[in-house]
């Protein structure tokens, strides 16, 4: 096409101009995905609601989730993998939020975007051209001056012209001009191809709402009681001071039972460290007392477990509703010592959805 022109007579500025925004397009999508993409980060982090607040915030939304999908499978995933499980269900979530508001807010703010690109664009050719004409200079003195005004929007700079021969181009307007007119067509062939699926696609892996959004609820301490697996809250990954958690879990989920028995356990450790009890560190034919369980060795020693009666009925109706899973999981049972206790089984799965409330 730009050959014809050559042959057409077209001007070295007009040449130059479409050489201009050929180049450009890429630069351009780039910059309009990231900008859309970010805008959008930040809508899913006020208005989409398991997104919206901190690290148990969203971990209350995800066990509504697992109960009301009631798939073990993914409850054991949580357990044993919370950091994967917690990427999983954000990736999960964000995909859901673009596609149910992609004609209503995802396309609106690329559209948005576009728009003050694309005059970002022509005010820096303008000024560029005001520019050239007011110091007297040359193509070169224009397309530095281009260039820098879009430094901070596009990754596109002189280098991505060098080679392309500019000497000539002496009509500044005609430049412009051409800009002008040839922009249009970059930006229907970008909004053309612009859908849920390309979307993601065309994001650069850290710019990827996803991403950005596993990269703020993740920065956190991933440590796990060794007891009932719950997840440390603190909001520092290698902080300093003690793990501790705002409520402990039935520690037979993570296949603790009682010496010497195929039982699992249905202690809770806030109650088990108030009482004379004992248990056995893993790889440890020493009993210690719960009470002492700072002493079992450095898994324990790093954590503050506090005694009172803070439990969550969720946990218990957990127990109650997948037994049967859990008895099979571990090839042991709720029996003898761990028989389940027949309170726990009051607990309707509403009741077990509102205590996580408590979370927040």
């Amino acid at each position: 096409i730009i050959f014809q022109k050559y042959c057409h007579g077209a001007t070295s500025a007009a040449i130059f101009g479409e050489i201009i925004c050929q180049k450009l397009k890429e630069p351009f999508e780039q910059s309009v995905y990231k900008k859309t993409a970010r805008d959008l980060t930040d809508e899913m982090r006020s208005n989409c609601e398991s997104l919206n607040g901190n690290r148990s915030s969203l971990e209350k939304h995800m066990l509504k989730t697992l109960a009301e999908k009631g798939h073990f499978d993914k409850y054991m995933n949580y357990i044993n993998n919370p950091r994967y499980h917690f990427k999983r269900f954000i990736r999960d979530e964000v995909s859901r939020y673009i596609t149910d508001k992609f004609s209503v807010s995802v396309l609106p703010k690329m559209k948005e975007n576009i728009k003050l690109l694309q005059q970002k664009i022509m005010k820096a050719a303008h000024e560029s051209t005001e520019h050239v004409h007011k110091n007297r200079g040359d193509a070169g003195l224009w397309l530095k001056s281009f260039t820098q005004q879009l430094s901070e929007e596009l990754i596109f700079s002189e280098k991505d012209l060098s080679g392309v021969k500019h000497d000539d181009v002496d009509d500044f307007n005609l430049l412009e001009d051409v800009i002008r007119q040839e922009l249009p067509a970059i930006i229907f062939d970008i909004s053309s191809r612009f859908n849920t699926n390309t979307f993601p696609v065309n994001l650069d892996y850290k710019d990827k709402p996803d991403e950005l959004l596993i990269d703020h609820f993740c920065q956190c301490c991933w440590v796990q009681c060794p007891f009932c697996a719950a997840i440390c809250t603190n909001t520092i990954e290698n902080h300093p001071g003690d793990h501790s958690v705002s409520f402990h879990r039935v520690t037979g989920l993570t296949g603790m039972k009682y010496r010497n028995t195929t039982n699992l356990s249905i202690s809770i450790c806030t109650s088990a460290v108030a009482s004379n009890r004992s248990f056995y560190p893993r790889n440890s034919d020493d009993a210690v007392l719960w009470r002492e369980y700072r002493s079992a060795g450095e898994d324990y020693v790093k954590w503050s477990i506090t005694s009172d009666l803070s439990e969550l009925p969720y946990w218990k109706w957990f127990v109650c509703r997948f037994q049967k899973d859990l008895e099979t999981h571990y090839n042991s049972t709720f029996e003898g010592s761990g028989e389940i206790p027949d309170e726990w089984r009051k607990h309707s799965k509403h009741e077990a959805l509102e205590s996580l409330d408590k979370y927040t």
